[in-house]
């Protein structure tokens, strides 16, 4: 079916006079503009939209420095140029500094962990990575990709210590240190301080936007793209939440498909898994007594990964 590619200026004007006076209409269904809210976006506002030419993905973005409006479709034209055609369509882009919006074509599947067998589907997810690795940098040569070590590093080096310094007397603080302490002795900021390839990265390993439509798996939301290096997005994917249920031995089989194929890579591999584990805790432990499992799990998690090589 064809898609529109006429940017419908009159709906965006009656969505922007919402988000300037009543936001939270744009949380609900809204079915006088044929626009029902599709899960997953994030910050973000995502909708069908039942256009003229068909129903398509309208995305509604939240500002910031990034402007992750023109990250996303640009991200978009670029590997559809490239012949990659697990990825959303795009259609158009209208900028606004208040609400940018994008639309994209309709992506089928059902996200990866929510399938009875998610591993089922993980060759499928590799094989899109991989040949994503090949493509050219493109636009974004210059753009690191959201996530990035050096930002998790800042988070564990100079964030972190200070917001345990703020709970010292709680005895779970202790813990938190010393696994600090464990990362620092490994020297794995040493380790991702070091020159890598740079490759093309969509800056998101959520396997919730990866979604499977037998044989096929499709990849949405591309508003974090940018550069980064084959072991890191590899331990980033490995030890992403979304990940966790996907046992170790099988992402161990796959890690060859990721790249991780020589003792350069398998280094910094593992640097980067322990760092990417460990700064997931950070967040988990803000959250500690709301996401009291999760959070238990990550502590259980990063001991392992400071005790025993994961290869």
């Amino acid at each position: 079916m064809p898609h529109t590619t006429a940017i419908p200026t009159g709906l965006l004007a009656e969505l922007r006079h919402f988000h300037r006076h009543n936001p939270s209409l744009l949380d609900e269904a809204l079915p006088g503009l044929r626009l029902r809210p599709l899960t997953g976006g994030r910050n973000n506002r995502v909708f069908a939209w039942d256009s003229p030419d068909g129903e398509v993905c309208l995305k509604l973005y939240r500002t910031d420095k990034r402007d992750r409006a023109a990250c996303e479709y640009q991200a978009l034209t670029h590997v559809a140029a490239c012949g990659v055609t697990a990825a959303p369509r795009p259609l158009w882009h209208d900028p606004d500094p208040e609400l940018p919006a994008v639309a994209m074509s309709m992506v089928p599947g059902q996200p990866v962990p929510e399938l009875a067998e998610p591993t089922s589907s993980l060759p499928a997810v590799v094989a899109v990575l991989g040949s994503l690795r090949e493509l050219p940098l493109g636009p974004f040569v210059d753009i690191p990709r959201v996530d990035s070590a050096t930002t998790y590093m800042k988070r564990i080096i100079e964030v972190w210590p200070g917001q345990l310094d703020e709970y010292a007397d709680e005895p779970v603080t202790a813990d938190m240190r010393s696994l600090l302490d464990a990362w620092h002795e490994h020297d794995d900021a040493a380790v991702l301080a070091e020159p890598a390839p740079r490759i093309f990265s969509r800056g998101d390993s959520n396997l919730l936007n990866w979604l499977w439509h037998e044989p096929d798996v499709r990849v949405v939301d591309w508003e974090f793209v940018g550069y980064s290096d084959t072991a890191y997005d590899a331990a980033e994917l490995v030890e992403h939440p979304s990940a966790h249920a996907i046992d170790d031995e099988r992402w161990i089989s796959l890690l060859p498909d990721l790249g991780i194929n020589d003792d350069t890579t398998r280094r910094r591999f593992l640097a980067a898994q322990r760092t990417v584990a460990l700064r997931w805790l950070s967040v988990l432990w803000k959250r500690r007594n709301k996401r009291a499992d999760e959070f238990e799990y990550q502590v259980k998690r990063v001991r392992e990964l400071m005790n025993h090589d994961y290869l």
